[in-house]
């Protein structure tokens, strides 16, 4: 593929950004682009929304996977392009537009030049949520093919164009959404005897909850616990029956996230005894952490010498990713791919620029003819 013809199958897919699961016309999309290059080297399989291409090596001794997520997020995308969005409160912003253009970039390269081993590209549907890469791994289609090593791709906004990120062990944490609801008895507001006020309750809850961290967890164990939404009320002078809170638990540790939940629900038992009310947990979508191969870090690293790719090291993030699920059972690693960017992650006007296109497409070939 060319520089223009990345430019215009990002555009074009950044236009129709679709949910978990539910990525159909982002399916047909990839199905045509893969199918226009196709040889008798290349074979095809679907998964719900999800693709798997597999490319027979020259003189095969192992299977090599690189997997690229394929769902937007439900984001009103305020970027201004004149290839914006076409589903009204969808956005790719967070660059999976891009991370699909550059494995079909790679793919054309690997189905044109083929390598000594054997390679599968998994387009894989809802890692925004609820978790494509899990189930993905345990279905027949994948298990078939199952890699022997496997690597991703994450834009990085905040890193140059040019340059690649990554590090050995830790690179991602592990995650829990977090969806707690309260039920109480509302009333007038000038009667808050007779009610069960839960805008109280739920506030009050907001700042206890963040003593399990700072009281309950190992310092040393990196872990944080976000509330990023509170909804109560529907009037001035009524008193709230019900409040919702919505977010995120983070960990650096595997059994930190358990010990939260542990803590979590034992202050929830405490506040429905103390406030008189009913209070549900859902913890959501959890994504285990993404721990990188040390041994492929490096040869990722030395896949780049002479090239114009600069390498730099990575620092680990909070960040949540479901390759992380892949990655428990295969080893492997990610990493990050420069696009500075003004805006961030799963900001309304993420701008990546596009001359990462092609640097993103060179590390992944790289990489995979390293192994020649």
């Amino acid at each position: 593929m060319t520089a223009f013809d990345l430019q215009t199958v990002r555009r074009e897919l950044h236009q129709i950004p679709e949910l978990g699961f539910k990525e159909e016309k982002t399916q047909r999309y990839l199905l045509e682009k893969i199918r226009e290059m196709a040889t008798d080297r290349v074979d095809i399989k679907t998964w719900r929304t999800g693709i798997l291409v597999h490319v027979s090596g020259t003189n095969p001794s192992k299977r090599i996977g690189f997997r690229t997520d394929i769902d937007g997020l439900p984001i009103l995308e305020d970027t201004g392009f004149d290839f914006s969005s076409t589903h009204p409160g969808k956005m790719h912003a967070c660059g999976h537009d891009f991370h699909m253009t550059i494995a079909l970039a790679a793919l054309s390269r690997l189905i044109a030049q083929p390598v000594k081993d054997n390679v599968l590209f998994i387009f894989q549907p809802a890692e925004e949520g609820p978790g494509g890469a899990k189930p993905m791994i345990e279905s027949k289609e994948f298990l078939d093919w199952k890699p022997d090593t496997i690597f991703a791709l994450h834009i990085a906004p905040n890193l140059s164009v040019g340059k690649v990120s990554s590090k050995p062990g830790l690179l991602f944490a592990n995650t829990s959404e977090l969806f707690i609801d309260f039920k109480g008895l509302g009333g007038h507001a000038a009667y808050p005897h007779l009610t069960k006020d839960m805008t109280v309750a739920a506030s009050n809850f907001v700042v206890q909850l963040q003593q399990i961290v700072s009281r309950g967890l190992n310092p040393l164990d990196g872990s944080v616990i976000t509330i990023g939404k509170m909804e109560s009320g529907f009037v001035q002078n009524a008193i709230a029956e019900t409040a919702r809170l919505e977010g995120t638990i983070r960990t650096t540790e595997a059994s930190s996230i358990l010990l939260v939940k542990e803590k979590l629900e034992k202050l929830i038992k405490g506040f429905e005894i103390a406030y008189d009310c009913e209070i549900n947990v859902d913890y959501g979508s959890n994504y285990y952490q993404v721990v990188n191969d040390g041994k492929y870090v490096e040869l990722f690293q030395e896949s780049l010498a002479g090239s114009d790719i600069e390498y730099v090291q990575a620092s680990a993030a909070m960040t949540g990713e479901d390759f992380g699920d892949m990655l428990k059972v295969i080893p492997g690693f990610m990493f990050w791919l420069g696009v500075d960017s003004p805006y961030g992650l799963h900001h309304a006007k993420l701008a990546p620029n596009e001359a990462a296109l092609s640097v993103g497409a060179e590390a992944v070939e790289r990489f995979i003819r390293s192994f020649d």
